[in-house]
């Protein structure tokens, strides 16, 4: 069977057989997003919580999770240079005391971001 043939036929809804199907599936490849860490988790959260909320979403779920990715480096830099002034994670000179509060920081952050924008959802 044709391309043009074939792409008619899913138009019009006709019933296709596997192999038709496994023919179209080459023609017509779904576009696949790419999330970052918290898009892709704030979606894995809408999905097994807020099944209502993916339908309310429907054809703008990849523009909000790239938009949740977005807030989400915006806030981790916004909270990175305001932690990493704080006298208490000021830098010492000691390695592992440097490391350690650079951790901390990194924790609260990701806390904060998780909380307030992947599960707050």
């Amino acid at each position: 069977m044709n391309k043009t043939r074939l792409l008619e036929r899913v138009a019009n809804n006709e019933e296709l057989t596997i192999k038709e199907v496994r023919e179209y599936q080459k023609y017509v490849k779904p576009e696949k997003q790419v999330y970052g860490k918290y898009g892709s988790l704030a979606k894995i959260h809408i999905e097994e919580h807020k099944p209502e909320m993916l339908i309310a979403l429907a054809g703008q779920l990849p523009e909000y999770l790239h938009g949740i990715d977005k807030q989400a480096a915006d806030l981790y830099d916004t909270m990175y240079a305001k932690l990493s002034n704080a006298e208490r994670f000021r830098k010492t000179g000691d390695f592992i005391k440097d490391l350690q509060s650079e951790t901390e920081i990194k924790g609260i952050i990701e806390t904060e971001i998780l909380n307030k924008l992947v599960y707050s959802i």
